[in-house]
């Protein structure tokens, strides 16, 4: 394991006073209970927003910690950072604010979203690189060329301490809390709340949360291989997505302070999304989701106690892919369906099925008619539908009655 030498783990004293710093920058995001319809037996569960934080998220608390503590020379250099979108948001408003120079670099990748919201804060974005790993490397170049100062997203005691903060209020918002559910990618969030929590009250429970197409910090914590990934990784908890772990970061505090960490897959995250937004009138990234998904889907793993809190770290998802999320979580509520039928290719068949919808009260979002696929039969063809439906049950119902007249299903 790597040398974490030079690496001092923060204290309390260094969160209130990054608090100290931030409070005329920084939003107080509120904490809310979770809508009556989701219930954790023997369990309150309260959100905390920090996907209504300045920026979208949590980073802006690290970033402008971290770029308040450089010396007038080393604002005068300049800073250069690499970021998959939220880090990069925090670090340009810093920038903005202080009168430094910022130089992020984005993946290709990255969402455009983000990237505007970058550019929208005056930084000079350089887009490098298929996935983030190759962005840190372009990065850490520019940094030796050009004597720029490097703002790690997370490897920072600096940053660290920023992200504490949100601990800290945490603490003092929701009276006799036992556990704190928080998404884990490289490591800072989860290290900074816990540093502060576990000061404030040493029982509470810290759970962190892996997208399974990153899992290195659970494979860590749970004493299993990590295996490094070469590929980019393809999630929609992009923020979360970081292949190879900080060694450093989990022995100085991952390792110590946090208590459990489980892994959800992108159906969870999607289905988390929805809920959040059309029960908890709340929009989040999918990185923000995570560990209300780990809610939704380990809840009989997690050990919560009386009272828990999960962290919604970010909101700046991408329109473009949210209507992606949004289907992709109704079809794992069974609330859509795709289905596909084929049939003899005779006039009034479609009308037929149609029919069959209606009677079933199922509503036809899209039609698709395809006559020259070849897997067909010569008089056969295929329709696909995107149906709206009530449950499980529900498109059992229909299927069983389109094949009842004799439709392929």
């Amino acid at each position: 394991m790597a040398n974490t030498s030079g690496f001092r783990a923060i204290t309390l004293d260094d969160i209130k006073q990054a608090r100290e710093l931030l409070k005329s920058t920084i939003t107080l995001t509120p904490v809310r209970k979770a809508p009556p319809t989701f219930v954790v037996p023997g369990t309150e569960v309260w959100l905390k927003c920090e996907n209504e934080q300045l920026t979208g998220s949590f980073k802006i608390r690290g970033a402008m910690n971290k770029m308040s503590s450089l010396t007038p020379e080393e604002r005068k250099r300049g800073v250069v950072l690499s970021s998959a979108g939220n880090h990069a948001q925090g670090v340009a408003y810093a920038a903005k604010v202080l009168g430094v120079s910022a130089n992020i670099v984005m993946p290709l990748t990255t969402p455009i979203v983000k990237v505007n919201a970058t550019r929208s804060w005056g930084a000079n974005v350089i887009l490098h690189g298929e996935f983030y790993d190759e962005a840190f490397a372009y990065a850490k170049e520019l940094e030796r060329e050009k004597g720029y100062i490097f703002v790690h997203a997370f490897d920072d005691e600096k940053v660290i301490a920023g992200q504490g903060t949100l601990g800290l209020e945490l603490m003092e918002q929701i009276q006799n809390l036992d556990s704190i559910i928080i998404p884990i990618g490289g490591g800072g969030l989860i290290s900074g709340i816990a540093s502060a929590a576990k000061a404030i009250k040493p029982s509470i429970k810290i759970i962190g949360v892996v997208s399974d197409q990153a899992p290195a910090m659970m494979n860590l914590k749970n004493g299993e291989p990590v295996v490094e990934r070469k590929k980019r990784i393809a999630t929609i908890a992009e923020g979360i997505a970081v292949k190879n772990p900080s060694y450093r970061i989990y022995e100085t505090y991952i390792s110590k302070l946090v208590d459990q960490i489980v892994q959800v897959e992108d159906n969870e995250v999607a289905q988390a999304i929805v809920f959040l937004m059309e029960k908890a009138k709340t929009v989040t990234e999918g990185a923000g989701a995570a560990g209300f998904a780990a809610l939704m889907s380990k809840v009989e793993s997690l050990d919560l106690g009386a009272r828990t809190c999960v962290v919604l770290c970010g909101g700046n998802i991408d329109l473009n892919v949210m209507s992606k999320v949004i289907e992709r979580g109704l079809r794992q509520e069974h609330r859509l369906a795709r289905m596909t039928v084929i049939t003899d290719d005779l006039p009034g068949n479609l009308n037929r099925i149609t029919s069959i919808m209606a009677e079933n009260r199922a509503n036809i979002l899209e039609v698709y008619h395809d006559r020259v696929s070849p897997e067909l039969g010569i008089r056969e063809t295929r329709i696909d539908l995107l149906i709206e439906t009530a449950s499980a049950e529900h498109i059992q119902k229909i299927k069983a009655a389109l094949k009842d007249q004799g439709f392929k299903v």
